[in-house]
């Protein structure tokens, strides 16, 4: 057995004896991490399964096995989101089932009873995949018989509503979607309920059936690959890693409050300004420093601020509104202050940073080592002309030539010719 074939079956093993523990975890863990525990659960039975599926496509092929087995990775930043979007779809489980031609391609393999189990069991996720897509359809929208008797509504007494046209289907989403004719109930298509008890059973035993799989595949490689001598479990990554760390993966936080009281809204109404205020310091710098030509980057920016903003407020948000009474605006008054002070404050610093010309003129002669001298702020004209700052005193004298003399330009302005070295080192400049 190669070496490669003996750490990817190792991998393999370790990946299966997470995805029972996660399984196992589920029904053990405190109810406060449960949603956790079963987001993993479901995670790192798909990874399981997907795993099994690339080792068993790779013996079939008789090529050598991937180096890295495939696993789902864990958001390190979003892993409330992470673990939602693992919840809604099962942990990706419905995309990793092996289609048709997976199982043509086992089907067309050397029979052997090993393998002829891993077919049984590709035929059972493909059934439990069917039982996903169709079981919905067997809805439809019924109009309920008129006699307000609760037996018939329990029982969902009535006739099935008319289809939209081109839609003859009654479970058709459309046609679940949008109901006619009054139908304002929905319940089972009559004499189709044991298909539907079925197809329901089918999609429940999903889990179940992965592990199944998984384990399948496995003993087909142990017996092909090892030479009938199951290696110890590998390194182990993916979801599996974190199961009995539930606290640690999505620790528990404090939740938005069905109703905000007025402290709590008022210290919401701070945090916003203060998004707000932040938002708009790409587009003031950027009009400062004359790159409004660049505004798609600009809003980009702000775009980007008010979406972090608006994330952190809502992470954070329950934690700090959460003080009883009139303590929970203190948050608020401070997030409030400092919008204040960035809302006032943004641009006069952008002024400084990105002065024009003539602002720069001040700042770096006029103000300082020309102050007393002929080229003072009050007795010059200045004019500026293709990137070039011209001082000429009131009183006659040498005339200044500066640059470079831009709008929104952060370079100090600098003598262009030895006439104007001349005078700035004669005042000392």
């Amino acid at each position: 057995m190669s070496s490669r074939w003996h750490r990817a079956i190792a991998e393999l093993s370790a990946q299966g004896d997470a995805a029972r523990a996660a399984a196992q975890r589920v029904q053990d863990v405190p109810s406060g991490q449960r949603t956790t525990a079963a987001a993993i659960s479901y995670v790192a039975e798909t990874d399981y399964l997907r795993s099994a599926s690339a080792l068993l496509r790779a013996h079939l092929a008789d090529r050598r096995p991937p180096r890295r087995l495939p696993v789902a990775r864990v958001w390190p930043c979003l892993r409330d989101v992470w673990k939602d979007r693992a919840l809604d779809r099962r942990g990706g489980v419905w995309r990793a089932v092996p289609r048709d031609t997976a199982l043509a391609r086992m089907r067309s393999a050397r029979s052997d009873p090993l393998l002829a189990a891993v077919i049984d069991q590709a035929e059972a996720l493909q059934a439990s995949l069917r039982g996903e897509r169709q079981v919905d359809r067997l809805y439809e929208p019924y109009i309920p018989d008129r006699t307000g008797s609760p037996a018939a509504d329990l029982l969902g007494a009535g006739r099935t509503a008319p289809t939209l046209p081109g839609f003859p289907d009654p479970g058709h989403p459309l046609n679940r979607a949008f109901p006619r004719s009054g139908a304002t109930g929905t319940r089972i298509q009559p004499g189709r309920e044991a298909e539907f008890n079925q197809l329901s059973s089918d999609r429940s035993a999903v889990h179940a059936r992965a592990l199944a799989f998984g384990d399948a595949v496995l003993a087909l490689l142990v017996e092909h690959r090892a030479e009938g001598a199951s290696p110890e479990s590998g390194r182990l990554r993916g979801a599996g890693r974190w199961v009995g760390r539930e606290q640690q993966l999505v620790p528990e936080r404090a939740k938005w409050p069905a109703k905000l009281n007025g402290y709590q809204g008022a210290t919401l109404a701070g945090f916003g300004w203060l998004v707000l205020a932040c938002t708009g310091l790409p587009l003031t710098f950027g009009h400062r420093a004359d790159l409004l030509s660049h505004y798609t980057l600009l809003f980009l920016a702000s775009g980007l601020i008010a979406c972090t903003g608006t994330a952190l407020i809502y992470r954070h948000g329950p934690k700090l509104i959460t003080a009883p009474g009139p303590q929970a605006l203190f948050p608020g008054i401070v997030a409030a202050m400092i919008a204040f002070t960035v809302w006032q404050g943004q641009g006069p610093v952008a002024d400084y940073y990105f002065a024009g010309p003539y602002d720069r003129y001040d700042r770096e002669y006029a103000d300082g080592c020309l102050a007393a001298s002929p080229y003072r702020h009050d007795a010059v004209q200045a004019m500026v002309d293709d990137g070039v700052l011209t001082v000429t005193p009131v009183e006659g004298g040498t005339t200044l030539r500066l640059g470079p003399a831009e709008d929104g330009s952060t370079h100090p302005l600098r003598p262009l010719d030895r006439a104007t070295w001349a005078v700035l080192e004669k005042y000392g400049c």
